[in-house]
């Protein structure tokens, strides 16, 4: 067997060691990778074979696909894919393959959100750093509203595929109802799902795990804020660009809604503003986009990464988002987050 050249284009976003592939191969990391400087490492890989590229979020785009001929395989680091030109990969008979239900950390980041909001975590710790439970005159300091519990409210999920079910179980185990939300708009509310208007109108918490697609971008804008209840929180752990972020500042500041998490935006890093970050609110919470990392989420991403190319060289390829001997066959958009 040839070896296989492989190139990690952005090895640094998986910060736990990788094992080698069992097929021969040559392997080359890097940091991080500029966009002037992708064609050229993908091309520098000494010795014959195809070129594996591996990627969490380099894109990976035709002008490169048409500078690389040796390119069989894009390996993406990460569920999300957005970051590669997949019907540009399927042209130029390039396979595309992510990785599936690997974050163990985002349901459990979900509720850290939602809890934190639920018992307005921020505004007290705030008030304590500015002497207000010092100065108390008994031994506790209330703020107004009083906090709310979980239990017995109701969560509602946007995005029902492997990370909607855990934190649907995760909910259970707070007392919650949970209410599974149809696809905006559809004529046929499958069994099990509530309409999507209605899930809004009715959810104490709204958690949005779609994948970002043009059909569910800006799924979520000040229409859909208006409808659901003033005490209600938005948490939105899936992708930037599904909610408008200037709608929800503006619902926030305005007490259409109770409070939001938001652990991604629509520029990461967001070197241009955004407007969720130029306001200061205690019923506002953004995490740059770490829901997903934790050791043991890692460890299970990398691990899987190895065996999709070693399944992909075996000939047997798995998770495949692209296929260029099936032209037009797409797996949904987030593995674990089939709407």
């Amino acid at each position: 067997m040839e070896h296989q050249r492989i190139v990690f284009l952005d090895r640094n976003a998986i910060r736990v060691p990788l094992r080698r592939p069992s097929f021969p191969h040559l392997w080359r990391d890097y940091p991080h990778t500029p966009p002037d400087q992708t064609i050229a490492r993908l091309r520098d890989v000494d010795g014959g074979g195809a070129t594996i590229a591996i990627t969490n979020r380099v894109h990976v785009g035709a002008a490169i696909l048409h500078e690389v001929p040796s390119l069989r395989l894009v390996a993406v680091a990460a569920t999300g894919y957005d970051h590669v030109e997949v019907a540009a990969c399927r042209d130029h008979g390039v396979a595309v393959c992510n990785v599936r239900n690997w974050a163990v950390s985002v349901p459990e980041h979900v509720f850290a959100l939602a809890l934190a909001l639920r018992r307005q975590l921020p505004a007290y710790q705030a008030a304590v750093g500015q002497g207000g439970w010092q100065a108390s005159p008994t031994y506790t300091m209330l703020l107004d509203p009083l906090p709310r519990a979980l239990a017995g409210s109701t969560l509602g999920v946007i995005g029902y595929g492997a990370l909607g079910r855990r934190v649907q179980t995760l909910a259970h185990c707070f007392d919650m109802a949970v209410l599974i939300a149809e696809h905006k708009g559809a004529a046929h509310v499958r069994e099990g799902r509530v309409p999507f208007q209605d899930v809004l109108a009715r959810s104490d918490v709204l958690v949005v795990l779609c994948p970002l697609t043009g059909e569910t971008t800006n799924l979520i804008g000040a229409a859909e804020l208006a409808l659901m209840r003033p005490d209600a929180l938005l948490i939105n752990c899936a992708r930037g660009g599904i909610v408008d972020e200037a709608a929800l500042a503006t619902a926030l500041a305005q007490g259409t809604i109770g409070g939001a998490g938001v652990d991604v935006l629509s520029e990461e890093p967001p070197k241009h503003g955004n407007p969720l970050l130029t306001v200061c609110l205690p019923n506002l919470i953004v995490t740059p986009h770490v829901a997903w990392a934790s050791l043991e989420s890692l460890e299970c991403l990398a691990e899987q990464l190895i065996g999709t190319l070693e399944a992909f060289v075996a000939g047997v390829p798995r998770n495949l988002v692209a296929t260029p001997d099936r032209p037009g066959a797409l797996a949904p958009c987030r593995g674990e987050d089939v709407r």
